[in-house]
């Protein structure tokens, strides 16, 4: 199968100015696109070459592993953020965080703690367990919800190179100003209401790209709840995929 990585879904300077258009440079064409090539030499001659990037992650382990999880999670980052995003999601998807977490205070603060309290390298992630239930979890390098059976709707990548240029090493920082400024409701909507169980899932189904496609079908038929029916997905992407 070969393996790509998408554009960005918006242009390098649409975070401004929380996370600036040389931290996005850098960490989308030198270590997401490295992360790539990494991969693609790794799965040379190897049987996995055939499976899908889903596939990859749930299955494998060492350098493979690594790398595509690495892939993988990138892509679902750059989704997790959008222009003007933050603060309080709104209609069904606020219900679910409520119901699931006290309130959205109750969440921003689980998040804050996950993402600060993740030791070293690694990913906060907002996730749906079998059960149907939204749980924070932060898990430690590439590790990634999809080895626990779980379903990702959010993720924040806090591997320093993903924040160090706009925030040294203040990651309390990085991780308010996503909450605040950068948190994509609207994907988190998508992927709630169409994500099915986990225990259902198809490879194709939690592939980011098929997240990408889902979440623009259903902001453009009106169906994301994430923060209002004025909501509108990013900027056209201007970046080039490898």
């Amino acid at each position: 199968m070969k393996f790509e990585i998408p554009p960005l879904p918006y242009p390098k300077d649409a975070l401004e100015p929380h996370l600036g258009a040389e931290t996005l440079e850098l960490h989308y064409e030198k270590h997401h696109k490295g992360y790539l090539e990494k991969l693609r030499k790794a799965l040379e001659g190897r049987p996995e070459a055939k499976l899908s990037l889903a596939e990859i992650v749930r299955t494998s382990t060492g350098n493979v592993f690594n790398n595509a999880a690495q892939v993988w999670n990138h892509d679902f980052y750059w989704l997790s953020l959008r222009p003007d995003g933050g603060g309080k999601p709104e209609g069904e998807l606020l219900e679910r965080v409520e119901k699931s977490f006290g309130s959205v205070e109750a969440f921003r603060q689980e998040f804050a703690e996950a993402a600060n309290g993740e030791f070293g390298s690694g990913w906060a992630w907002l996730v749906k367990d079998p059960l149907d239930r939204l749980k924070v979890i932060n898990s430690s390098d590439a590790d990634n919800p999809l080895q626990q059976g779980l379903v990702p709707l959010l993720t924040l990548d806090v591997w320093e190179h993903a924040y160090y240029l706009d925030f040294r090493n203040e990651r309390a920082r990085y991780v308010e100003a996503f909450l605040d400024h950068l948190l994509n409701w609207d994907f988190v909507a998508a992927n709630l209401a169409l994500g099915p169980p986990a225990e259902d899932l198809e490879a194709e189904d939690i592939d980011p790209r098929a997240y990408r496609r889902r979440r623009e079908n259903a902001i453009a038929s009106g169906r994301s709840t994430g923060r209002g029916s004025d909501a509108s997905p990013p900027s056209p992407p201007t970046a080039s995929s490898s």
